[in-house]
C-alpha cells in the first residue's frame, strides 16, 4: 500500500538530503515554519508560486513531511521539485511575514500576500502590506534577519 505523503527523515535519501541541509546558511537562520493544523502554507504548493501566476492549492495526495510540517503539492511534479530542492521553493522566514518580523512580531503569512525577490519567497500578513513592502523589501529583510529565529522562539503558538 502506498501512502500520498513522503517523510523525507524516512529514508536514508532523507537523511542524507536533510545532513546537507544543516550545513547550508538558509536553513542555519532556522527552521521554524508556520503550518497552522500541521499543514504549510495552508495546503498551498509552494512551486507554484514560482511556476504560475499565483499560488495554486496543493492535494493531501502529493504531501511530503519537511522541517516539522506537511506541504501539500497540486502535482506530483511539483512535489519532487520540491523534494530535490526545498530551500530553492519554501518561503524565507517559515512562513511568517517579513515587514511583521522586521518589526519583532511574529505574525503569519498569508499564502495570497507574497512577493519574490531574488529567487526568494516572502510571505506578509495581508496584500495590503505589499505595496509598503516593496519600496523597502530589502531593509525589511535585513531587519527580519537580525530577529529571525529569535521572535518566533519566543512567541506563544
Amino acid at each position: 500500500m502506498r501512502l500520498g505523503a513522503r517523510d523525507l527523515s524516512g529514508s536514508v535519501t532523507g537523511l542524507l538530503f536533510g545532513l546537507t541541509l544543516l550545513a547550508a546558511p538558509a536553513v542555519a537562520q532556522g527552521t521554524r515554519v508556520f503550518a497552522p493544523g500541521g499543514i504549510a502554507l495552508s495546503g498551498y504548493d509552494a512551486v507554484s508560486y514560482f511556476t504560475e501566476s499565483g499560488p495554486v492549492e496543493g492535494s493531501a495526495r502529493n504531501a511530503l513531511r519537511w522541517h516539522g510540517a506537511t506541504w501539500y503539492f497540486a502535482t506530483p511534479v511539483t512535489l519532487e521539485r520540491f523534494e530535490m530542492n526545498p530551500t530553492a521553493y519554501a518561503p524565507q522566514f517559515g512562513g511568517y511575514c517579513v515587514y511583521w518580523l522586521a518589526e519583532g512580531k511574529a505574525i503569519p503569512g498569508a499564502p495570497d500576500a507574497y512577493i519574490i525577490d531574488h529567487g526568494k519567497l516572502y510571505m506578509m500578513h495581508d496584500a495590503q502590506l505589499l505595496a509598503q513592502v516593496k519600496a523597502n523589501l530589502q531593509a525589511l529583510i535585513a531587519d527580519a534577519e537580525e530577529n529571525w529565529p529569535e521572535t518566533i522562539d519566543d512567541s506563544p503558538e
